[in-house]
């Protein structure tokens, strides 16, 4: 008896080593998934080597340390054919008479920190929602999901801008409203996954053995109802960035000095056709990084699912 079970867990962990094997063969056979990792990978190089590859602290003002150096400072690149002896500053000088480049490179951290820590939470909560309603169903689920059928109703940005203007301005009050306007998002995914699963004949059977309803809700159906909640989570990252930059951008958010890319697209608005160097850099790293997230997450759903990208014949 001890050698058949030995079998068959070693014959389930084949299985389950041949399945992520094949979602990674997927992945890699996916262009716009292959584009998203480069890119991620190039922000995430940046942001673990932002001390070894900027030039100056984030907030090192130059006034003093640099002859000759004014504000909003257009860049300074000596292979263009800037002056050698100019200090060169590759995306210019801020309104504060700071390093753009430095404080740009130092915001891949900020950025990336918030989007994974907030849509952590967001999984996390939302997940345990959806378990809860999709597998216990009644009054469980009517309560659970009329509080969030609330939450859905309002816009997210609006929703999250009245949040953060009830807890007051901060990075940290930012990601909790915008982890409480997406967490309807992921409890609503999970749900609808587990009241799919439940129904699966191994769930039945592990009921009719007499396993516990926890134990069947964690060990039989969240693991089959993770692979749609990976997808929504790695799309959902991009939008979280995007949401603390419109924050931040409103004053709301990460507040001065911070180097977070909202805030320095804040701070330098009205200098667009003055100092537009100041706005657009920030604009396109937010860009890049929203982007990259969504091209692994369109790469994710066609390799975890390859019937989304089949065409009917």
């Amino acid at each position: 008896m001890a050698s058949v079970s030995l079998t068959k867990d070693t014959q389930q962990d084949y299985r389950s080593n041949s399945l992520w094997r094949l979602t990674l063969r997927r992945i890699t056979r996916q262009r716009s998934a292959v584009v998203g990792l480069i890119i991620l990978g190039f922000l995430f190089l940046v942001a673990g080597f932002a001390d070894v590859i900027a030039p100056y602290k984030p907030n090192d003002v130059l006034i003093g340390l640099e002859e000759g150096i004014k504000k909003r400072q257009a860049p300074c690149i000596h292979l263009l054919g800037c002056p050698t002896d100019q200090p060169q500053h590759l995306f210019g000088v801020d309104g504060n008479v700071r390093d753009q480049f430095s404080r740009v490179i130092f915001g891949t951290r900020y950025s990336l920190f918030i989007g994974f820590s907030t849509i952590s939470f967001a999984v996390i909560v939302g997940t345990i929602l959806g378990a809860l309603s999709g597998y216990f169903g009644g009054w469980v689920d009517n309560i659970i999901m009329r509080i969030l059928d609330v939450l859905m109703a309002f816009p997210s940005l609006l929703l999250a801008i009245t949040i953060v203007s009830v807890l007051g301005p901060g990075l940290e009050n930012a990601l909790l409203a915008i982890a409480i306007v997406t967490t309807p998002i992921y409890a609503r995914v999970v749900r609808a996954s587990v009241l799919s699963v439940k129904e699966m004949p191994y769930v039945a059977a592990s009921k009719a053995l007499g396993g516990n309803a926890l134990h069947i809700l964690i060990n039989r159906v969240l693991p089959n109802a993770v692979p749609p909640l990976i997808v929504t989570g790695t799309l959902g990252i991009g939008t979280a960035i995007l949401d603390a930059a419109a924050l931040s951008f409103l004053g709301l958010g990460a507040q001065p000095p911070m180097p977070e890319w909202g805030t320095m697209l804040g701070s330098e608005r009205n200098q667009v056709f003055t100092a537009p160097h100041l706005v657009f850099i920030p604009g396109i790293a937010i860009m890049l990084t929203v982007l990259a997230f969504n091209l692994l997450g369109d790469g994710l759903r066609d390799a975890i699912d390859p019937r989304l990208g089949q065409t009917p014949k």
